[in-house]
């Protein structure tokens, strides 16, 4: 990210000092040589303001090397199909949420860099993205009340999203959405979510998610 900033700085001075240098030279009446450098100026804070946004976007995701705790994850039942779970990021504050379902299914954004962004220093990063409630069974599933919940708030612009439409324009990057992570839910159980570089994996954190999972049809 480092290199990233510096890139931006470079190009924020070059474009100002050329786009200064084309108005002076503008203001001297020299047309072509004013407006080609005011031009190449602009040119240059445009490159730097979209840097600045896809910056932004990925201060809001994490990094990570192969297998990394994401979050934990509690269950209290509050009724039949009706929980309370709360969403403990790593290092962050704890969220509250109301889930009804019969499994809680996580989902994250992952981009992994290949070729000339390693090189600028751009590691793998992950954001995730938000929780919701599924039932086992179809019809419920599709009638029955559904809850999902944001787990980020998206700034800047979504280089993710830009980078799967745009997939052959951005080969040093892959843009991969969490596999679909989910687990049964059950009153006092616990979980632990873990991001590989291919997507997430949910492990039971005590004997009330074990058990969750061995009943688990």
């Amino acid at each position: 990210m480092t290199t990233i900033y510096i890139g931006i700085g470079v190009f924020l001075v070059f474009g100002g000092v050329m786009l200064l240098k084309g108005l002076r030279r503008l203001w001297r009446r020299r047309l072509i040589w004013g407006s080609l450098q005011g031009m190449t100026g602009m040119l240059f804070i445009a490159l730097a303001l979209l840097a600045i946004s896809v910056a932004i976007n990925l201060y809001s995701y994490s990094v990570f090397n192969d297998e990394q705790l994401a979050a934990e994850v509690r269950i209290e039942s509050l009724g039949p199909q009706y929980f309370r779970v709360y969403f403990i990021p790593k290092d962050q504050p704890a969220q509250l949420f109301e889930i009804r379902g019969d499994e809680w299914q996580v989902d994250a954004r992952i981009l992994k860099w290949h070729g000339l962004a390693t090189m600028a220093g751009l590691k793998t990063v992950y954001r995730m993205e938000r929780i919701s409630g599924r039932y086992r069974d179809l019809k419920q599933e599709r009638n029955a009340q559904r809850t999902a919940h944001a787990l980020s708030d998206a700034r800047g612009l979504d280089l993710w999203q830009w980078s799967r439409e745009n997939q052959r324009k951005l080969p040093w990057v892959d843009a991969i959405y969490g596999n679909a992570a989910y687990m049964p839910l059950a009153n006092l159980a616990q979980f632990k979510v873990n991001v590989t570089t291919s997507g997430l994996v949910i492990r039971a954190a005590n004997k009330a998610a074990l058990k969750a999972i061995e009943n688990w049809h």
